[in-house]
């Protein structure tokens, strides 16, 4: 998920020719005051660019407590939009004051009921507390993120000075997961905070996030794309694994039993239904990879003021 301001016409247009799985236009940190009107009106016709091009579109609102929260919604839930994911959340009332307002703009502004989705970001403490009850607060989640920088600074500390293995964040980290997978939503490990040339601590820390179990990764630059993309997903030496389970798992079936023996190992309905968890991401990775393809590598300018 690649994040950029939502009033940067450069990286709209320049995100609408990227191989992302979605596309977060920031109302918040990255928008001083100030400018929050100017990008909100932006962020509503970036949304329709977008989509255009087959790419989800989510849009990063400000968090309940500033109040600013039912502005960005007014001017970004339109048609395209797939959903927003809220700032700072702490707890589940605030996904319940979300939803509230969401019915009551898709009902004003004609768009589909329940379908602007949400992805709660938790960067603090008491977050990371309640995030089973912000999980599991709305039917409309369709994942959790985890925004390191923002929680670094409410431990007191400074992300700059965070360790090479990271272990300041490996609680919350797993603590995200593993709520996520109980409320069966995705989990999005936070954006890499280091140096854009450090390209080793980079990798490390998104091999971090797939080892934990996370399904994906923001980012805040093209670069970084391409490499989270392989790491999380399935090889094709992996995917060929997982045919042959399926298959033999499915002929120990017919023949009524329970197991199966594979490349000397036995392997149950467990193995059975990882190997068709690989399986169905690798097709729903490569469809939308064949999608990309087909796509032009630039945007016109009919494109950007239709």
């Amino acid at each position: 998920m690649l994040y950029f301001p939502a009033n940067s016409v450069r990286m709209a247009v320049k995100s609408a020719t990227l191989p992302v799985d979605a596309v977060i236009l920031d109302l918040e940190d990255a928008v001083s005051l100030d400018d929050k009107e100017t990008a909100r009106i932006m962020a509503r016709d970036f949304v329709k660019l977008i989509k255009k091009r087959g790419i989800r579109v989510f849009v990063r609102v400000n968090s309940i407590a500033t109040g600013l929260t039912i502005e960005d919604l007014k001017s970004v839930v339109v048609d395209g939009l797939d959903g927003v994911m809220l700032a700072k959340t702490e707890t589940g009332s605030d996904i319940a004051n979300l939803c509230e307002m969401l019915s009551e703009i898709e009902q004003l502004s004609g768009v589909t009921p329940q379908s602007t989705r949400l992805i709660p970001l938790i960067e603090s403490a008491k977050g990371v507390v309640n995030s089973l009850q912000i999980a599991m607060a709305s039917d409309r989640t369709a994942a959790v993120a985890f925004g390191a920088g923002d929680y670094c600074r409410d431990l007191g500390r400074d992300v700059s000075s965070i360790s090479k293995d990271q272990i300041e964040l490996l609680y919350a980290r797993s603590q995200i997961v593993n709520v996520s997978k109980a409320a069966g939503v995705q989990s999005i490990d936070s954006p890499f905070l280091g140096s854009l040339t450090d390209k080793e601590a980079f990798l490390r820390e998104v091999k971090l996030a797939a080892q934990l179990g996370f399904n994906g990764k923001q980012c805040i630059h093209p670069t970084q794309i391409e490499p989270i993309n392989n790491m999380f997903s399935p090889s094709r030496r992996d995917s060929e694994r997982a045919g042959r389970i399926v298959e033999a798992f499915e002929q120990a079936q017919l023949r009524g039993l329970g197991v199966a023996s594979f490349e000397g190992r036995m392997i149950d309905y467990m193995n059975y239904r990882q190997a068709k968890d690989v399986l169905e991401t690798s097709q729903m990775i490569e469809e939308s990879r064949n999608a990309m393809k087909r796509k032009t590598p630039h945007v016109s300018l009919s494109e950007v003021f239709s």
